[in-house]
């Protein structure tokens, strides 16, 4: 089957779900119904396609399928950073009442650890991709430790503030929030998109990519600062959803049967968009809200994510 042919067909099927999405039960009341249920689907677009695109991305650059960008310590950093705040002030403090200073607030620290991160790790030439990795997985460890240890010190009756922040939902969407959201990932979207022509090259590794005349450390310089947006700006918009990334992408790449970004890319963002609204529409249908929506995506991830581990102890 033609790449673009598999493209469409899941763009039809995102499309369909997400006309079941909007008007089912709706009951004549088109107005309020297609004004609540858009801002959802709207989130679910931004927030899948930026986590889908940036675990792409990442996975291209690390050669490692079963690595998200989640593994920078960015997820925890997000959920410290709202417990820290609540541990500090209070679940009434300015930052928590004000979404849309919570989320530029977030967005920005989430940035700037990323930025000292790669200026620290990168100052030297020769410095190792995998170096990163490890850095970035002990900040993880330090930053949801630190978060633990404040949420077993805050009043009991504050802790319900940062469990509702420990799970992505697409409930309660700031229809502004959204707007800045969007603005801001159209954006990172174009900056990152300009590379798209060397995530070919790059899946080949270091040595290859060098070798066909790539600056490698500067691509992967400029990709990794994009990724690092691209995941900030969705964890602050709707929360953190730590299996997203590696259910699509792999699930992109068992399903395309091809290397070539300029198609994984687009396929890899409607498969998020498809299990996102799938997810929802369970959740709201099936569960009757008694559940979230990243519960259903880490417990469906969490046994993706061991078959691939056992998948590739056969292959040792």
């Amino acid at each position: 089957m033609a790449y673009r042919t598999k493209t469409s067909i899941l763009a039809l099927l995102a499309l369909i779900l997400v006309a079941i999405f909007m008007t089912i039960k709706a009951g004549g009341n088109w107005d309020y119904i297609l004004l609540l249920r858009g801002k959802k689907v709207l989130a679910i677009i931004l927030t899948g396609g930026a986590i889908a695109y940036a675990t792409l991305v990442f996975q291209t650059i690390t050669n490692n399928r079963i690595l998200t960008p989640s593994i920078m310590g960015l997820d925890s950093l997000y959920l410290m950073i709202q417990t820290f705040v609540i541990f500090l002030f209070g679940s009434n403090a300015r930052m928590m009442i004000d979404s849309n200073l919570n989320f530029l607030l977030c967005v920005a620290l989430m940035v700037l650890f990323s930025a000292l991160l790669y200026k620290i790790l990168f100052k030297r030439d020769q410095q190792n991709i995998y170096y990163l990795l490890l850095i970035g997985i002990i900040f993880g460890t330090l930053f949801q430790s630190l978060a633990t240890f404040w949420q077993v010190l805050i009043d009991p009756n504050e802790f319900q503030a940062v469990q509702d922040k420990m799970f992505a939902s697409f409930n309660n969407i700031n229809t502004k929030l959204l707007g800045i959201a969007g603005i801001l990932l159209v954006l990172v979207f174009a900056y990152v998109w300009r590379f798209t022509k060397y995530l070919d090259v790059l899946s080949l590794g270091r040595e290859q990519a060098v070798n066909l005349g790539i600056d490698y450390d500067d691509v992967v310089k400029k990709l990794l600062v994009g990724v690092a947006i691209l995941i900030s700006i969705a964890t602050a918009l709707v929360g953190p959803i730590t299996f997203l990334g590696l259910l699509v992408v792999n699930v992109t790449y068992e399903f395309m049967k091809t290397y070539r970004h300029a198609y994984l890319i687009p396929a890899s963002v409607l498969i998020s968009v498809i299990a996102l609204v799938g997810g929802q529409l369970i959740v709201e249908r099936v569960f009757t809200f008694s559940t979230t929506l990243s519960v259903i995506i880490n417990f469906v991830g969490g046994i993706y994510f061991l078959y691939l581990l056992l998948k590739e102890r056969k292959s040792w």
